[in-house]
């Protein structure tokens, strides 16, 4: 027997759900009406909420990234480089349970305009809270933004090429992310290598 919601709470129930046959199948293979069935609702339901799988592959997408940004969060008081490997522990850990979905956002959908919106909206966050919490200003803050928005994206695509291949460990994936960052920020500021 299919039960009522109110909206808001059948939304996040057909996200949920949403989000396991993402990460369990390819793109290609989850399949609107497999979604509509495991959520026990009509089809037609799922349609009004949802108008495409691209459309709930969005709010899959935009949950995910909001609970990623929720482990984010930096601490002024704290160099940024002591709290770097535990937010890229976050993101890697999340992008490791969740393969499937990573991949179709960086390669199934790697044309999707609303996709890599999405995207582009989750590293200027990330970028705004690091560049806050170094305490940076002026034009130094400008140069460092840049670089930091290039290692944001080395980051996403080094995290691609590590579900894909594999190559190399989780641990060597983190640290060559954080060498990244200190090898391209150490050319224009002074970072402290004990933080």
């Amino acid at each position: 027997m299919r039960r009522r919601l109110p909206p808001a709470e059948r939304r996040d129930q057909l996200l949920d759900v949403g989000a396991q046959l993402f990460a369990a199948k390819p793109y290609d293979d989850v399949l609107m009406e497999e979604v509509a069935e495991r959520a026990g609702v009509s089809r037609a339901l799922l349609y009004r909420y949802f108008p495409g799988k691209r459309d709930l592959f969005a709010g899959v997408y935009q949950q995910a990234a909001d609970r990623l940004l929720a482990k984010s969060e930096f601490d002024p008081a704290v160099p940024v480089f002591a709290q770097l490997p535990a937010a890229l522990d976050a993101h890697i850990d999340y992008f490791a349970a969740n393969r499937n979905t990573v991949l179709a956002a960086n390669r199934a959908l790697a044309g999707d305009q609303v996709i890599q919106a999405l995207i582009a909206d989750e590293l200027a966050v990330l970028r705004g809270r690091m560049l806050d919490a170094a305490g940076l200003a002026g034009s130094v803050r400008e140069t460092v933004s840049a670089a930091v928005m290039s290692w944001l994206v080395f980051v996403r695509t080094l995290c691609v090429e590590w579900l894909t291949h594999q190559a190399f460990t989780r641990d060597e994936l983190r640290d060559m992310c954080v060498g990244a960052l200190r090898g391209a920020l150490g050319a224009v500021i002074e970072i402290d290598r004990d933080g």
